[in-house]
């Protein structure tokens, strides 16, 4: 069964009927020369710098993938009030959490 995910604390049309506990799932991810030369000259003229943009799109990605993974370890069926952080770890390196409440479905 696939795990539902949402940004609410319900899933239309179906019953909550246990709270798990905290599904979470994290990356970090570090910037690479390379991006920063693409950058860097993208910051001079304006606009976005889309090899950013797609880091932190595939960092979100992975962090909801490992999210469900933990939600499905402890055999839930839907994660709600899923939300999102990003911490700098250090210069150039950071974090991206997804996290949610696991529950269980009637």
């Amino acid at each position: 069964m696939e795990i539902l995910i949402s940004n609410t604390d319900f899933i239309t049309g179906r019953k909550i009927v246990a709270v798990i506990d905290v599904a979470r799932g994290s990356t970090v991810r570090a910037r690479n020369i390379g991006r920063d030369i693409f950058a860097g000259l993208k910051n001079l003229v304006g606009g976005e710098i889309s090899e950013y943009t797609q880091l932190m799109s595939d960092a979100r990605e992975q962090a909801i993938s490992r999210m469900v993974a933990d939600a499905e370890r402890m055999g839930a069926d839907a994660v709600i009030n899923v939300r999102f952080t990003t911490a700098m770890v250090m210069q150039g390196c950071s974090e991206i959490l997804a996290y949610g409440t696991a529950v269980k479905l009637e």
